[in-house]
C-alpha cells in the first residue's frame, strides 16, 4: 500500500503557517483571518506533480467559490494559480469541510460581476490590480457531485 505524502505548504511562511493551524484545527482556526474568511486550495504541481496547499481569501458565487490569483499585485501569477491551469482538479477546505472542485477562470464576461464581489470582501484587491499591468484572474472553484 502506498503511503500518501502529506501535501506541501506556500513557500510563503506566513501563508505556510496559517495553512497548517488551519487543516490541523478544521478551521477552527484560520477561517477567519483579519475579518474575512479563507479556504485551502490543494492543487497538483505542475512540474513536481505533487500536492500543493495554499490557504486563501475567498467568496461565495452561487454554490461556487471564488479566488483571487493576485500575489499582492506581483508581475507573475502565483505558483497555485499556474498549478490549476495546468489541472484543474484541485480539492477545496472551507472550515472542516472537505470537497472535490474543478477550477476554471472567470471569463470576461462574468469577471466584472465577480470583481465587484471579491472586492467587498477585500478592496486591496484593487490595489493589487493597480500595481501591476497583468490582469489578475478570479478562478471559480466549482464543487464536483
Amino acid at each position: 500500500m502506498a503511503v500518501e505524502e502529506e501535501p506541501l505548504d506556500s513557500a510563503t511562511d506566513w501563508v505556510a503557517q496559517h495553512t497548517r493551524r488551519y487543516v490541523e484545527t478544521n478551521g477552527q482556526e484560520g477561517h477567519e483571518w483579519r475579518g474575512v474568511q479563507t479556504l485551502v486550495l490543494t492543487t497538483t504541481g505542475r512540474k513536481s506533480g505533487k500536492q500543493r496547499r495554499n490557504a486563501l481569501i475567498y467568496g461565495r458565487d452561487s454554490e461556487n467559490y471564488l479566488v483571487v490569483a493576485s500575489k499582492g499585485g506581483a508581475a507573475k501569477h502565483p505558483l497555485w494559480y499556474l498549478n490549476l491551469q495546468a489541472d484543474p482538479n484541485v480539492n477545496v477546505q472551507v472550515e472542516a469541510q472537505k470537497f472535490a472542485a474543478r477550477a476554471r477562470t472567470a471569463s470576461a464576461e462574468e469577471k466584472p460581476r465577480l470583481w465587484a464581489k471579491m472586492t467587498e470582501i477585500w478592496p486591496a484587491y484593487n490595489d493589487y490590480q493597480a500595481k501591476t499591468e497583468r490582469n489578475i484572474p478570479i478562478v471559480v472553484l466549482q464543487p464536483v457531485r
